[in-house]
């Protein structure tokens, strides 16, 4: 975080003061894992010049990012891509309603956000969930046995 001209480095915040683990995935893993052996190549380089905060993301000579600096560097490859105006934060709010379109259950898609509650997730995404209802009938009918769809079977009376 950038406070005035420092750049202040601590525990992020969370309501319980706990850590929270973040899963990811095998792709996102691998570039991970091949930006940090770029980084020990610029380690390498800059020698005992090299300032090593064992940040993720730093400068070619491991100093901070500023904050101003990632946000005019991203908002540049997104006019370079051609898509309209996204913010940084727009990225949390699409992964979310990726993972609530692709079924992952609300509860999950909270602790992902680190959320303090279920509430505060499903009240930001609940309009997405329009179309949940008539797939939950839909997947509900596909229990039922053929015959009650339709058949010539006939209901019991009385």
């Amino acid at each position: 975080m950038q406070v005035g001209y420092e750049s202040v480095v601590g525990q992020p915040k969370t309501a319980s003061g706990e850590d929270r683990r973040v899963d990811l995935d095998a792709a996102t893993v691998g570039s991970l894992i091949a930006h940090r052996l770029q980084q020990d190549a610029e380690r390498a380089a800059f020698g005992t010049a090299y300032e090593d905060h064992d940040v993720v993301f730093a400068r070619e000579d491991g100093s901070y990012l500023k904050p101003e600096v990632v946000s005019k560097t991203f908002r540049a490859l997104v006019a370079e891509a051609g898509l309209r105006r996204v913010r940084l934060h727009d990225l949390r709010h699409g992964q979310a309603s990726i993972m609530l379109a692709a079924g992952v259950d609300m509860t999950v898609i909270s602790k992902h956000l680190g959320h303090s509650g279920i509430r505060i997730t499903s009240d930001t995404y609940t309009h997405l969930l329009e179309g949940v209802g008539r797939q939950a009938a839909e997947a509900a009918a596909c229990t039922r046995p053929a015959w009650s769809i339709g058949g010539s079977r006939s209901w019991p009376s009385g």
